[in-house]
């Protein structure tokens, strides 16, 4: 044997690949949210309430389908006018039918619906203004991110 020895072999591309890496650990980011722009706010809000709107008509109308077809609003119209109305008596005082008509319970619902998208977007505007001014007084909220593994 000779006092030197031959060197290894360089490793080729395909076997530093196949040899494992250290575990690297995740970034991480601190983020401090200061400041909510109230416009932004404002629109953003505004289209998710629409959306809901949209969402709560399509709920309502098929539900009202539903409830219609199985013949529910007739069931109750039935109870109520043999609870109400007098033995011997044709006419009823109270005209229950006309409460479950869909333009009526479509109606309140869009009704309902917009008011709730005019409220959502006011009040997520002025939540957004109330939190830039807790956040000039305190510094806002202090967020980490981590990167996935």
């Amino acid at each position: 044997m000779s006092a030197l020895s031959t060197p290894e072999p360089a490793l080729g591309r395909a076997e530093q690949r196949d040899k494992p890496s250290p575990m690297k650990a995740p970034r991480k980011a601190h983020l401090v949210l200061r400041r909510i722009e109230p416009w932004s706010a404002m629109k953003f809000s505004f289209v998710v309430s629409l959306v809901c709107f949209v969402v709560l008509f399509v709920a309502v109308a098929v539900l009202y389908g539903v409830l219609s077809a199985l013949g529910v609003f007739d069931s109750i119209v039935n109870t109520v006018t043999q609870l109400t109305v007098p033995d011997g008596k044709t006419t009823s005082g109270i005209d229950i039918k006309s409460w479950f008509e869909p333009v009526r319970i479509l109606g309140y619902t869009a009704l309902l619906g917009a008011v709730n998208v005019v409220l959502i977007t006011a009040l997520s505007t002025l939540g957004s203004v109330i939190y830039n001014v807790a956040s000039d007084l305190v510094g806002g909220v202090e967020v980490t991110f981590s990167e996935a593994e």
